[in-house]
């Protein structure tokens, strides 16, 4: 009896990999990184130190705290090692992310909202953040929370925009 429920318990196993391959389309997963980021150039002649500024000071317009500051790029030569310009600027409006955080804790995995700077190959400046139109989307987000979310995005995006016409 014991032979038949383990051999039972195999074959389910693999019927249901087997139709989680089928499902993916005998493909695996795969995801188009540029489409889970906005990114926007600096403009022409916007340093990277003024659009530091600018989004630091629209997010403190805005009431959006910024919570952390990573420069990476000073770890990396502090290292050793060459690295164009690498930072990592990290904001939270408090209350909303408690909501989510509240509402369901996988939210906590998104927090805070990141804007990176980055200096490409050709010394041009770029400022990206992860796309949350796919959470905004989601069934799971009551009308409120969505709101609150939206609201967020929007900051996030003045932010960003700031940032790239270096606004101070």
């Amino acid at each position: 009896m014991r032979i038949k429920t383990v051999s039972a318990a195999i074959l389910f196993i693999c019927f249901l990999l087997h139709s989680l391959y089928s499902f993916a389309g005998d493909q695996p997963l795969v995801v188009d990184l540029e489409q889970t980021v906005v990114k926007l150039p600096l403009n022409e002649g916007v340093s990277l130190e003024d659009a530091v500024e600018s989004m630091k000071l629209r997010a403190n317009i805005l009431n959006i705290k910024l919570v952390a500051e990573l420069p990476l790029s000073q770890q990396i030569k502090a290292m050793g090692e060459k690295s164009r310009f690498i930072g990592i600027y990290q904001f939270c409006e408090p209350l909303t992310a408690k909501q989510m955080v509240e509402y369901d804790m996988h939210f906590a995995a998104y927090l805070p909202c990141r804007i990176s700077l980055v200096e490409d190959k050709n010394g041009k400046g770029w400022l990206l953040m992860m796309n949350m139109e796919m959470l905004l989307k989601s069934p799971k987000l009551n009308q409120q929370l969505k709101n609150e979310a939206e609201k967020v995005w929007n900051n996030l995006n003045e932010i960003m925009q700031a940032g790239a016409n270096g606004e101070l």
